[in-house]
């Protein structure tokens, strides 16, 4: 099984061993006809993408690549006409959201801000899962998860539904689409450390190739 990993290859080493420690073949990729070759796309951590593709004024993006991000959108925009099932990872969630027309909180105000920011380590903290979603089963009705990030999903994008948010805050943690075959996390399971949190991240990409086999999505 192929997975394709939207990014760079200097940045995407994590998500990289993430896939293969599951016997999956990653394939780092950009171009349309690579992604095209593959049975799942995974959207990866990185940068802020660039406030004007959902519509808004630079307030507080930083480490913008708006070359990646064009790719990124491409990437999402090609793997829905191709049925191919999608994981977003902190970045990568916010990639689907602004893809589906939704927006985001350019930079989370203290004290939020502070409980989700990457200071030099992971922010630890908990969060609740709703009932009856693919992360409900993962990890029953709440979890602990690893943030590090400025910005958070605003406005929800079309066909999203929220499936797990921090508590403290309500900051989404987690997506999921109402009919295909899309989920996204605002955490890093690829890096999560088991023994600060209890969870185990290997279990969002385990269920993503459960969902890849689901869909029965067979290469052209």
């Amino acid at each position: 099984m192929k997975i394709a990993i939207a990014g760079k290859a200097e940045k995407t080493g994590n998500y990289v061993r993430y896939v293969t420690a599951f016997g999956a073949e990653s394939v780092v990729a950009l171009r349309p006809e690579e992604i095209a070759g593959c049975h799942g796309l995974l959207l990866p951590g990185g940068g802020d993408i660039t406030p004007a593709f959902y519509g808004e004024q630079n307030r507080g993006s930083a480490d913008i690549d708006t070359e990646l991000d064009i790719l990124q959108l491409q990437a999402f925009d090609l793997a829905v006409k191709k049925g191919l099932p999608v994981l977003g990872i902190c970045k990568g969630l916010q990639v689907i959201n602004v893809a589906l027309k939704g927006t985001l909180i350019q930079n989370l105000e203290p004290p939020v801000g502070e409980r989700h920011r990457y200071d030099g380590e992971d922010k630890y903290h908990k969060s609740v899962i709703s009932k009856a979603t693919w992360l409900h089963r993962l990890y029953g009705g709440e979890t602990i998860v690893n943030s590090a990030h400025h910005q958070a999903i605003d406005r929800l994008g079309k066909g999203l539904s929220v499936v797990s948010r921090c508590p403290l805050d309500d900051c989404i943690e987690a997506v999921a689409h109402e009919s295909l075959p899309i989920i996204g996390v605002q955490w890093h399971p690829e890096r999560i450390d088991f023994e600060k949190s209890r969870t185990d991240g290997g279990k969002v990409l385990k269920y993503f190739l459960e969902l890849i086999h689901m869909t029965g999505h067979k290469i052209l």
